[in-house]
């Protein structure tokens, strides 16, 4: 049935979302309790996709809050749908990516539905701020003010904002790592991990094929043990008024179609070194590969032969021939 004044706000957790449905009931707020499963949605329709597109951010960042913002954003506007809400909620500050995230979302899933957004709305100036409303009003929140990190977590990764990290002076305190050891404390031998490929995505570790949740778990748990994994960056924000869609935009799509047309034959392979928070790629095998040892080896090879080469000089130097002829005026 429809609830007038309900409101959706989301609290993500690690495999799902749980969502806090708000209503009025009597002049009195009230909430109710909601959980949706979004794993295989991350994955498949973002995580994947960008991972075999090389999508990285700075060279650096591989977008895990980014990816799942959209995906939270889309459970809400169903959850919405399924309880009969008028709004959805988010606690994006006013200075940040993810408000525009959030927003482009219910925009482009269902304009009609309002949006309600505290911190830009009430007189709330900061995270110690909004610590003290959620406390008043028993609203549980993973965060306290003896450790005010703004915290996001999801299967391909945990990020840290705000607190120390406000100055890009400071070094990172080591207790804020909860995935990763310290490569000092990392096993003194390396371990090495082959990863199968097909068509241009991660089937299996090891020989054991897995589903694509289950595949990452396990190379989250591989990788933190040898401290794999630790990025330290600046981003730039987008606050000005811009556009441009993402992952909702026809051009995503189009990008999308292009880099699983293009990875068809990318199938295989990889192995990997894992050393003390390094990673080396020490192994590839794909039986698409356009290397053949019986040509490129500087041995004796029965394709190849190496007396072609002079032609092949002759022709690939001749504009140099021609400018050279050009200017001594011959």
């Amino acid at each position: 049935r429809h609830l007038p004044n309900l409101s959706i706000l989301p609290h993500a957790i690690f495999k799902s979302c749980l969502f806090y449905i708000a209503f009025i009931n009597e002049n009195h707020l009230q909430f109710l309790r909601f959980f949706k499963s979004i794993l295989p949605l991350l994955v498949r329709d973002f995580i994947f996709p960008c991972l075999r597109a090389g999508a990285i951010y700075e060279r650096k960042y591989l977008l895990g809050t980014s990816m799942a913002r959209p995906v939270i954003a889309k459970a809400m506007v169903d959850v919405a749908k399924e309880v009969g809400a008028d709004a959805v909620s988010h606690g994006c500050t006013g200075k940040g990516n993810d408000q525009v995230r959030f927003e482009l979302t219910f925009f482009a899933l269902n304009p009609e539905l309002s949006v309600v957004a505290p911190w830009r709305e009430w007189e709330i100036t900061g995270r110690e701020d909004a610590i003290e409303y959620a406390v008043k009003h028993n609203v549980p929140v993973p965060v306290t003010k003896k450790s005010i990190y703004s915290r996001d977590r999801n299967l391909w990764h945990l990020s840290h904002e705000g607190d120390i990290l406000e100055d890009p002076a400071i070094e990172p305190n080591e207790d804020m790592y909860m995935m990763t050891v310290d490569p000092k404390e990392a096993p003194d031998q390396p371990e090495y991990v082959k990863i199968g490929i097909f068509q241009g995505l991660p089937v299996s570790i090891n020989g054991n094929e897995l589903s694509p949740a289950s595949l990452l778990l396990e190379l989250n748990d591989i990788g933190g043990k040898h401290g794999i994994g630790r990025v330290d960056m600046v981003e730039n924000r987008l606050v000005m008024m811009k556009s441009r869609g993402v992952w909702f935009d026809p051009l995503r799509e189009s990008m999308d179609a292009f880099m699983k047309e293009i990875t068809k034959t990318t199938t295989g392979s990889v192995t990997l070194k894992l050393y003390k928070g390094s990673v080396s790629v020490v192994g590839r095998e794909s039986p698409n590969s356009l290397y053949r040892q019986d040509i490129s080896s500087f041995e004796r090879g029965q394709i190849y032969d190496q007396a072609d080469a002079d032609g092949f000089i002759r022709l690939y130097g001749l504009p140099m021939r021609v400018r050279a002829m050009h200017e001594k005026g011959l």
